[in-house]
Order: C-alpha cells, then structure tokens, then sequence
C-alpha cells in the first residue's frame, strides 16, 4: 500500500503540487522631518541631514502550507515592543501570524534612534513613524507575492571582518564606568598597538545568500547575512548595508524596473568589525567595502541553482531572562550620580551608565522571543541580542540544517550576550546597562534554546561537536600518549581528552576560546587561518588565549619519569615583568613555594632568560636551566619537556639538539598529582597568549619520535 501511494504522488502533476511564491518590498523609512535624535554611540547627538535614504526591506514567503515574513530594517535597534506592535497591525491585514514575522535591525550606527539606549533618548515621533513603515512594508511585500524559485549559498569573505574586542596586556587594563580596573578585553585597541596581546575572539566569515527568482528566472530579492557590525557613515545613512542592498540588483541581471529588494542582514558581529587592528592601518572608504562584498555576493549568487520546491517551518519560543541588576552600593552611587545631574543630559560616561543601573531596577527580568526557521533545508535563526562571532559558529556548528544563518537584533534589542568567559575579561560588551545587562549564563540558555527551535523545524537532532584529527594529531596519537588535550574547545569548562583515557582538563577563569590555533605555514591571528589543517584535518584548527587563566588536570598515576609535548605562541615581550610566563607547571595548588616542576619564558629579572625557554624546581632551588634560542612574539612554537630520573631536556620546534639539557632534583611532593598548563602552581606569572595540542606520556620521547611528530606538523624546520 506504501508502494502504490508513493507511484500515485509521482503521477500527480507538477502543477498540481504545492509550489513556492514570494514577494518582496522596500519601503522608505526615511523620517519625514528633521532633526531627529540618533543613537548608536555613549552619548546622544542629531541627524541634520540625509546621505542616503533608510529601508525597511520585507520579503514574504508561502509554501502553500505555511506562510513567512521577513522585514530587516535599516536602523540601529529596535525594542521588541514596537516590533510586536508592527507585527500585530501586518498580521491583521495579511492574515500570516506574528510569530511567523521575523523584523531585525541592521544596526546603522546613522539612523534616527527608534530606542532609547545609554545616554541617548528615543525619539518618540520617529518610532511611532517606524512602527507604521515596518507593517507597510510586509503588507506590500505580501501583496506582491507570485510563483517563486529559491536556492541558497555560502561565500566566505574574511578580508571584510575581523575581532574587534582584543585581550589587552595585565599591565595595562582599562578602568570601567564604575572606578574599577577591570578590562582585560576591549574594542577597538589601535591598529598594531603594543598594549594588547591578541583578538579575544574568532571571526565568522560566511556571507550566506538566499536567492529568490520568479518562475521565469529573473531575480526577485536577496536576503543576505554577515557578520560586520557597522562601517561607518555620516547620518542619516543606511551604511554599508544599504550600499549593498541597492547594488546587488544590477550585479545579478536584474532589470532597474523590475521592484528587485537586496537585502543584507546583520550576523554575530557583536565582537566583529571590518578593522583589521593586526595590520597597519588601511585608508578604505564606505564605497570601496561595500563594492568588495558586492563583488562576493554576485560572484556567488550566480553559482545558486533554485528551484520551487522549498518546504517552510518556523518555530517561535519565549525565554526569560535575569538582568544583572546593580548591588546596594552600585545603586547608591547610581542614585547619587543621577541626583547631581538633574534634568540635563548625561556628559560622560560614567554619568551614563549610572543612569543605567537605575534603568535595570526597573525591569530586572526581560523576556526574549527567539526564533528559527528551516527554509527548504536552509536553516535561519533570529537573536534578539548583539552576538559574539563564536555564539554563531556554536549554532552553526551544532544546527542540523547546513548553511545555517544566525539573524541578530531581530524581534527585540536586549543587549550584548557575551560568552560567560568573556565576562570574566570584561570590557565594555560586558558593562552592565540596558544594552549589556543580561545575566552571565545568558548566551548558553539562548544557545541551548535556539537549537531545541533548529531541531523542532527540521525534525533532525543537533550534530555533535567532534574532532577531526590530521597527519600531526595521527602522529601524536599513534605515539600513545596518557592525555592529549587537542583544546579545540568552543566552549568552557572542559578540556577534552582526545586518547579516550578520559584525564580530561578543565579550564580557569581567564581564557577566550576558540582562535586559530597552531599552523603548517603561518601564524594566523585575524588572517585566514589553514584548512585543511594538518593538525585538524579539513577543520580549521583551534586554540585557547590564555589571559591569566590556567588549565588544570589531575593524573596521580604520573610518575617520575615522563614527557610532555605542546604548542605554544608567546604575545608578552619578556620585558614587561620579571617572569614572562609559565607554560607547564607539576606541584601543589597554592604552595608558596611552588616545589615542583616548572617550564617557562624568562621576563626582565635576569637578562640570560629573557625571551628564553627556562626550567625550575622552584623558588628556592637552584638557579633555573636555561635556553639558548630567543623566542620570538606570535609566532608558533614546538615544545617537548623530558624528565628521565635526574636528567630534563627540553627540545625547540623538533631539533634533535636539547634546547635545554641538565640536571635537576626531584621536588614534587608525593601524592601531587596536579598538572599546570599556561601556568605555575601557585599561580605566579601566568602565560599570555595561546597553547595547543598539549600531550602528556608516561614515558620518554625520543629526538627521533620528537623530530617525526615535528615533520608531521608540516611546519618548516628551523635554520
């Protein structure tokens, strides 16, 4: 019977059988009269005039089933209350749900300020304005809807992104609003500055492209994604995203009549910038960018094959979250701040974020709407948030719909969702307000929400986070180590144990996940890292950046005779303390005399250790064995540390030749079993900067097990 009603759907027409259309409108949303109060910095200034007009840009889909809106909107933020109202007056008139309405922000920093946010007001007779554009602009698209094909693709564009948020040195953090020296991390550093040790983040390249033609095959719109916070551009001004949304039409064929609607959403980019800070600074105009992705776009869109059959689902779920309201003393100071100020505006910040603090006592508990949606197979995804790049390769990487794009700022505006790692490094992501104030484990509830959605529209589980090993971790793994930590983590607190011997690390406050990690060739800090990789096989491999965190593991069946093998790039020039920092520590947590083993880069306080390799028994031992080679900043290293009963040796990025070669007293104290990574035992000067594929023997390796798994790595051999 399965057989004859599979043969009798075949011999149904194809005309017959549900077919997809679109439609697709940009309505202006240009405010109709000037000045008006634009937000998207600290304090509040005005638009005076218009550069470019603003678009609300809405494209509606129907299946036959089920029936979907889009509207992205050329505007910084915007509350969830005016977009539910917006929604509520198109559903009325075109009959699709409200929660199958999807309306985000493109997060111009240059457009009228649709929401009041730090010390800049909402104008009023704007949102009201704006709340009657966005509804237009979906009933229109709605009306205009006709038979339809679809299909989709990924382009990555890593020269167009970059991490913004950079780990600054522990002698020079920043102070917060609040009179505290707190920021570990930080936007925008300077280019090539001295005072930071690396991105505190990775990037999300991909430019995803949902392409719509009618029947015919002419184009019809494009809905866009990527992850780049905003260019840059006088208001009013759509910015980058108008400029690609208005010249994307011509790139792909389509007639300057025909109603064509670009569109180009806004990604996880809340870390994310087009400011390369590794590289000198580069004179690059509005124009210049935006024609750049244009090129990428039109490149790829004319590699799309569409078709009609494209099966919708959508799926909506409400979350609740705490806000980090301000303790008694915090709300006293705020109090006291607000009260000097009087009716004026705030002038500085620390004024704003005072006025803040009595904002989220307010409303200590907001409540998210998050969505997803699986659009023939392609996934899509719609935060209500300002999204760190590595929350959106967490979905990507666990959806069960491949491409997935991740939609931020869409039905709501609550703030930034920093990692809760990242909260740790603070900075101003992380500041407390209305646009920072969510509680720290915000992100991983938003996570874990968004991907129950992905799992419900595509009736498919997650897909698991798995390694995937090459020639260097084959070769490690063949050499039978006790532990080997890949630490290609996404997330803390767990540092996997890839031998299966489950002496898995974990990981302490002080740490950004997920970098581009050790290399064949380069040294990738914001460039295109290596894939395949052949440490990670066809991913791309990842690192943690130590920055005053450790990892620790417990092994109490390590005895006195054993080795350790790892990766290692230094970003802390040996003249900024006395000890650099310590790559591998053996002792007791806390002892003050940190009797134990102890490798690590010499600092200031003696000039033959300086930018040298060095190893310790202690504080008061002997005076430390040192290194020959001076070790160069960010710059991958090979590293194996060798006890063999009296004797250590230490071999540099596979030389057959100890680096390091002597002898040593045993000081570890029985029944110890504690191992350090990035760090001392009794935490004294931790390392800065990023370690990788770290493995532990019970045994020793020789030069020659030591110079092959070297060769495996691909990288070159040194002079």
């Amino acid at each position: 019977m399965k057989l004859l009603a599979y043969l009798l759907l075949l011999a149904i027409p194809l005309s017959a059988r549900a077919e997809l259309s679109a439609g697709a409108h940009a309505e202006d949303i240009t405010p109709p009269k000037l000045p008006v109060i634009v937000n998207g910095g600290f304090l509040e200034k005005m638009g005076t005039a218009i550069h470019d007009r603003l678009h609300a840009r809405a494209l509606v889909l129907d299946d036959g089933k089920t029936r979907v809106a889009f509207c992205v909107v050329d505007t910084c933020m915007i509350p969830r209350e005016l977009i539910d109202a917006a929604k509520e007056e198109s559903s009325r008139v075109t009959g699709i749900p409200a929660e199958r309405m999807l309306v985000s922000a493109t997060h111009t920093h240059s457009a009228p300020s649709a929401m009041g946010c730090l010390g800049t007001r909402l104008d009023a007779d704007y949102a009201d304005y704006l709340r009657g554009r966005i509804a237009a602009a979906i009933i229109e698209a709605n009306t205009k809807r006709r038979p339809a094909r679809a299909g989709w693709t990924v382009v990555e564009a890593w020269e167009y992104t970059h991490c913004r948020r950079w780990i600054r040195r522990p002698d020079k953090m920043l102070a917060d609003p609040f009179g505290e020296i707190s920021a570990r991390a930080n936007m925008h550093p300077g280019y090539e500055s001295p005072d930071v040790t690396g991105p505190a983040g990775p990037i999300d390249p991909d430019l995803t492209l949902f392409s719509v033609q009618t029947r015919e095959g002419r184009p019809l719109a494009v809905l866009a994604n990527f992850s780049m916070h905003y260019f840059g551009a006088p208001a009013l001004s759509a910015d980058h995203c108008g400029r690609f949304a208005s010249g994307l039409g011509k790139l792909i064929g389509a007639a300057e009549d025909s109603g064509f609607v670009g569109i180009l959403s806004q990604g996880t980019s809340g870390d994310l910038h087009w400011m390369d800070y590794n590289q000198p600074k580069k004179d690059r105009t509005l124009d210049e960018y935006a024609a750049g992705l244009l090129r990428l776009a039109a490149d790829a869109c004319a590699r799309i094959e569409h078709r009609s059959d494209v099966p919708l689902a959508m799926a909506e779920a409400k979350l609740k979250v705490r806000r980090r309201v301000p303790d008694a003393a915090r709300l006293a100071w705020a109090r006291g701040v607000v009260a000097q100020m009087g009716d004026r505006r705030p002038k500085d910040r620390s004024e704003v974020y005072a006025a803040e603090q009595l904002f989220l006592t307010t409303e200590p508990e907001r409540e998210l709407k998050l969505q997803a949606l699986s659009i023939g197979g392609l996934g899509l995804t719609a935060l209500p948030n300002e999204v760190f790049a590595i929350t959106g390769l967490k979905l990507k990487a666990q959806s069960p719909l491949r491409p997935t794009m991740n939609i931020e700022l869409a039905n709501g505006a609550d703030g930034y969702i920093p990692p809760p790692e990242q909260h740790h490094l603070g900075g101003y992501t992380t500041w407390a307000a209305r646009t920072a104030g969510l509680e720290v484990e915000a992100e991983p509830r938003i996570v874990e929400t968004v991907l129950g959605l992905l799992e419900k529209v595509s009736g498919e589980k997650r897909r698991p986070l798995a390694d995937s090993h090459g020639p260097y971790a084959q070769a490690v793994l063949a050499s039978r180590p006790l532990s080997y930590w890949r630490l290609d983590e996404i997330q803390p607190p767990m540092a996997r144990d890839a031998t299966g011997h489950g002496h898995h690390a974990q990981y302490e406050n002080g740490i950004a996940m997920y970098l581009p990690g050790a290399q064949a060739r380069a040294d990738a800090i914001s460039a295109i890292p290596e894939r395949p990789s052949t440490f990670s096989g066809p991913q791309i491999n990842r690192a943690p950046h130590l920055a005053g965190g450790r990892l620790r593991a417990e092994l109490p069946t390590l005895g006195r005779t054993y080795s350790v093998e790892l990766w290692f790039w230094n970003a802390l020039p040996g003249s900024v303390r006395p000890v650099a920092g310590h790559l591998f520590s053996r002792g007791t947590a806390g002892d003050p005399s940190a009797a134990g083993e102890h490798l690590g880069l010499g600092g200031s306080a003696s000039p033959n250790l300086t930018n040298r390799l060095f190893f310790s028994t202690g504080t008061t031992g002997p005076q430390a064995l040192a290194g020959r080679t001076a070790i160069t900043l960010r710059t991958w290293h090979h590293l194996v540390f060798v006890r063999d009963g009296a004797k250590v040796r230490v071999h540099l990025d596979g030389q057959a030749t100890p680096e390091i070669e002597g002898e040593a007293d045993w000081t570890v104290r029985d029944n110890t079993p504690s191992i350090f990574l990035g760090g001392r035992c009794d935490g004294f000067a931790n390392f800065e900067g990023r370690l990788d594929e770290v493995a532990l023997y019970d045994r020793t390796l020789t030069p020659e097990e030591i110079a092959a798994h070297f060769r495996a790595s691909g990288r070159p051999a040194a002079p």
